[in-house]
């Protein structure tokens, strides 16, 4: 074909105006009408989901193991209320900005269980 007989070519086999099909394409105005099938989720969305085993795996080894010496430094830094020295610890020890804040958030946690029992007692 020429440019010339391209520039006419018909565009009106694929407007809205046709009657709807009961198949569809995965891309718009592309391909063979296939009727798209249900997906599982892939194995890489459960990432980041805590277990049951996973979590009492964790405590009992807190228990027993205690925290690691820079844990008991950020909780020295939150207990006389330098909580950005300690997101910059934590961040300069565990290498990302969200690793540091969780491993903060965890501390404080740490720090009002310590506080609560110590009141209970």
């Amino acid at each position: 074909r020429t440019s010339s007989s391209l520039r006419y070519w018909p565009t009106w086999r694929h407007t809205a105006s046709m009657a709807p099909h009961k198949k569809r394409t995965k891309v718009v105005r592309k391909g063979h009408k296939v009727t798209e099938l249900p997906r599982k989720p892939r194995p890489a969305r459960r990432r980041g989901y805590l277990s049951k085993r996973v979590k009492f795996v964790r405590d009992l080894v807190r228990e027993v193991c205690g925290l690691a010496p820079y844990e008991k430094r950020m909780i020295e830094l939150l207990k006389v209320q330098r909580e950005k020295r300690a997101l910059k610890f934590a961040k300069k020890r565990l290498g990302t900005h969200r690793r540091g804040k969780k491993k903060r958030e965890e501390m404080q946690k740490v720090l009002q269980a310590q506080r609560k029992a110590q009141a209970a007692s």
